[in-house]
């Protein structure tokens, strides 16, 4: 039964996008994927709503009499993961030295969506006939995969809150310089006055919650060290990408502590049902839109996502804008390279579907009940560990120049 219902919700959704895959051409294919990606989490909250029930009555899942109505959630959502996980994972291995688009496989990359849907599907459904200790192993290396992918998020902010930067300094007026402080010293007033609310949420008074007020501190020294270095003449920094990453890294911590368990003593929101929710439409929609913004950065020849033999350009790609659409009008057999690296934009969905299973799964060890999301002290430990290496990486772009003198950065 939960598989004839699994089949029907990717049934559904598979149906659903071959009905547009003979309109997909090269200038949509990046965002076409974008949304395979979405309908795998509209299929993983599906099932994890309503296939636990059914994943009761299958003996090679139903294994004990001690599996909770949780743990057949998690089955659910890790399942579908699984499936959606190999499918960009397959398709990262394809592409690996795809250089040109003279290459076969760049219209591997682009075309054929009708048999991409359905090797999609297929591989969905397998996955509820895989064996429990499989999934158990994939679920482990999920929350390995879920960390890379938040590593991910951080280096595309860095590089978006530096090039904001960069953009408005170039500008080289007046008004732009003005825009560039208020936004600057408004981020660091959200910053301070957003953890002040932090220490009357997650530091009840009569309580002793000695971890939290640490969790809640360090941003704010953070922030401050970064403002001392960023404006340090040696740096040549800016005070912006500062305070953005200021206001992130207070925010990362608001995610951790959320997430602390709603029994914890220390947590003030643990009365809140509203949080569920917010918290769970938050993350899925962070984690959407961190995608989708991850698809449009594959696109730039100026970030990390490039391959070494695409040309340095600041040209920015739009995500529906592929490079590779534009050839030659005079006939020249060459191809030019590709812009961007087909195998990393794929990595970039598969890590993001370890990441949605996370926080559709409760990270797989939380003690709550079925109806919380994204709660345990693996998730604390996860995001507040983010903010952290937020800070250290950043740091980092700041100094490194000054330590790397023979190197050019960009």
């Amino acid at each position: 039964m939960a598989c004839c219902l699994a089949s029907c919700c990717a049934s559904a959704t598979c149906g659903l996008c071959s009905s547009v895959a003979s309109g997909i051409t090269r200038k949509s294919a990046r965002i076409a994927y974008c949304g395979l990606f979405g309908a795998s989490l509209v299929v993983s909250w599906i099932l994890r709503e309503a296939g636990a029930p059914l994943l009761e009555k299958l003996p090679w899942i139903n294994t004990s009499d001690s599996f909770t109505k949780e743990w057949y959630q998690q089955q659910a959502v890790l399942r579908v993961s699984f499936g959606n996980f190999l499918f960009f994972a397959i398709y990262a291995l394809i592409m690996i030295g795809v250089k040109d688009q003279n290459d076969r496989r760049d219209s591997w990359h682009h075309g054929g969506w009708g048999l991409k849907m359905i090797a999609w599907f297929l591989l969905v459904v397998l996955m509820f006939f895989v064996p429990n200790v499989i999934v158990s192993i994939y679920g482990t290396l999920s929350k390995f995969g879920a960390g890379a992918f938040l590593l991910v998020q951080v280096v595309l902010l860095l590089d978006a809150t530096h090039n904001w930067n960069d953009s408005w300094v170039e500008k080289d007026e007046k008004k732009w310089y003005i825009a560039l402080l208020v936004i600057s010293i408004v981020c660091y007033i959200a910053t301070y006055a957003f953890s002040g609310i932090l220490f009357i949420w997650f530091n009840p008074s009569g309580q002793d919650c000695g971890l939290n007020v640490f969790f809640i501190v360090v941003p704010m020294i953070l922030a401050f060290v970064f403002a001392i270095i960023a404006l340090h003449p040696a740096v040549n920094g800016s005070l912006l990408p500062a305070s953005v990453i200021s206001v992130y890294c207070a925010y990362v911590c608001y995610t951790g502590l959320s997430s602390e368990p709603h029994d914890y003593v220390c947590n003030g929101l643990n009365k809140s049902k509203a949080v569920n929710a917010s918290t769970l439409i938050l993350g899925m929609l962070t984690t959407v839109l961190s995608v989708l913004y991850s698809a449009l950065r594959a696109g730039s020849s100026t970030t990390f996502l490039s391959p070494p033999s695409s040309p340095r350009s600041s040209v920015k790609d739009s995500l529906l804008e592929d490079p590779e659409d534009g050839k030659k009008k005079s006939g020249e057999a060459e191809a030019r390279p590709v812009s961007y690296s087909y195998s990393f934009f794929h990595i970039i969905f598969a890590l993001a579907s370890m990441y949605a299973a996370m926080l559709l799964s409760g990270w797989t060890d939380s003690s709550e009940s079925a109806t919380l999301i994204d709660v345990g002290w693996t998730s604390v430990w996860v995001k507040i560990c983010t903010g952290w290496v937020t800070a250290v990486l950043y740091i980092w772009t700041l100094i490194a120049p000054l330590i790397l003198r023979d190197r050019e950065f960009y």
